[in-house]
């Protein structure tokens, strides 16, 4: 079992920045090293989207169009940590964003799914001014 926790969420100005970070623990925490990791977000009244995704080892990341060019996800294993690295926000960025874990072989085997993570975060709200 891996738990995972975001934070660094809160209010920011129309082409500010922010950082996500997203830390994993429980009972196999250790085992986060061979799990990929997903960030997704969901606005009021919308279903939950697909942000970005990073290989187990940082090997391959994928990200959603909206947000290639503005985003970069990372991670740091020794740390059990995630991160994603938000500039240039808009106000359409305002969501809760959650990280998710997931065995997820490579960039296409659909690292945009919901249904391939196993593990998910309870959350973290972005808001966006313009």
């Amino acid at each position: 079992q891996v738990q995972l926790v975001e934070s660094g969420g809160g209010l920011v100005q129309a082409g500010g920045s922010l950082r996500l970070s997203c830390v994993a623990s429980g009972r196999t925490f250790i085992s986060y090293g061979i799990y990929s990791m997903g960030w997704f977000r969901q606005a009021p009244g919308k279903e939950r989207e697909f942000v970005a995704a990073i290989g187990w080892n940082g090997g391959w990341t994928y990200y959603a169009d909206s947000v290639k060019g503005r985003f970069t996800i990372s991670r740091d294993n020794a740390k059990n940590t995630g991160y994603l690295q938000m500039t240039s926000l808009k106000p359409a960025d305002t969501a809760v964003y959650y990280c998710a874990a997931g065995r997820i072989a490579t960039a296409n085997s659909h690292p945009d799914h919901t249904s391939n993570y196993a593990y998910w975060g309870q959350g973290t709200r972005v808001t966006v001014s313009s």
